[in-house]
C-alpha cells in the first residue's frame, strides 16, 4: 500500500485561488511527509483571493506545460471563484485533470473546483459535493450532489469551502493510501 510519506503530489492552479484551499492543502500534505509542487500556467507564482480582497502570492514549482503526470500520485484542485473559472477554460488543465483521472490517480477538488472535474467529464454517475453556489452545475453534469465535507468516490475526491479543509486533507491521505482506482464508467 502507498504511503503519503512517499506520495507526490501536484496542485494546479492559477491567479484567483482562494488563498486557504491551496495553502492548507499544500502545507499539510507536506507536514504529513508527501512531497507537493505547484504548478501555474507559466510557471509563475500566482495571486491568491483572501475574504474580499487579493491575499499572498503562491510560488510556483513548474508551469503546465512541463507538467508530467507519470511523476505524481494525486492532482489537488483548489478553488475561489476566479482560479477554477479561469482554469476550466484552459485545455492543458483539463487534459491535466482527465489524465489523472485515466490513470487512476487521486483528483481532488474544493469548493468551485468541482468545475474542472465537470469540464473533464468526470461527474456524471458519481456522489460529489461542492460550494452550494455550484451545486445545479454538478448536478446538470450527471453528478448526485451530498451535502458533506468531503466526499470520495473512486479516487476522486469533493469537498464544499474553506471549513472543510480538514477532511478535504484527511480524505485526500486516505484515497492516496488506497493506492490506484480503476475507472469508473461513464
Amino acid at each position: 500500500m502507498p504511503k503519503i510519506t512517499e506520495a507526490r503530489i501536484l496542485i494546479i492552479a492559477t491567479h484567483g485561488f482562494e488563498q486557504s484551499e491551496l495553502e492548507f492543502p499544500r502545507d499539510q500534505l507536506r507536514v504529513k511527509g508527501a512531497t507537493v509542487h505547484v504548478a501555474t500556467p507559466d510557471g509563475k507564482p500566482i495571486k491568491g483571493w483572501e475574504g474580499s480582497d487579493w491575499g499572498r502570492a503562491a510560488e510556483a514549482d513548474l508551469s503546465f506545460d512541463a507538467i508530467d503526470v507519470a511523476g505524481y500520485d494525486a492532482l489537488v484542485l483548489p478553488g475561489g471563484q476566479i482560479n477554477p473559472d479561469l482554469l476550466r477554460v484552459d485545455d492543458r488543465a483539463i487534459e491535466t485533470v482527465k489524465a489523472f483521472a485515466r490513470d487512476g490517480k487521486v483528483v481532488a477538488a474544493v469548493c468551485h473546483a468541482p468545475w474542472l472535474l465537470v469540464e473533464a467529464g468526470l461527474a456524471k454517475g458519481r456522489p460529489m459535493t461542492s460550494y452550494p453556489s455550484i451545486k445545479t452545475d454538478v448536478v446538470n453534469a450527471g453528478a448526485e450532489w451530498v451535502d458533506q465535507s468531503a466526499i470520495a468516490d473512486g479516487g476522486i475526491v469533493t469537498s464544499r469551502n474553506p471549513n472543510d479543509l480538514k477532511d478535504f486533507v484527511g480524505k485526500i491521505v486516505e484515497e492516496i493510501e488506497e493506492g490506484r482506482h480503476a475507472k469508473k464508467a461513464a
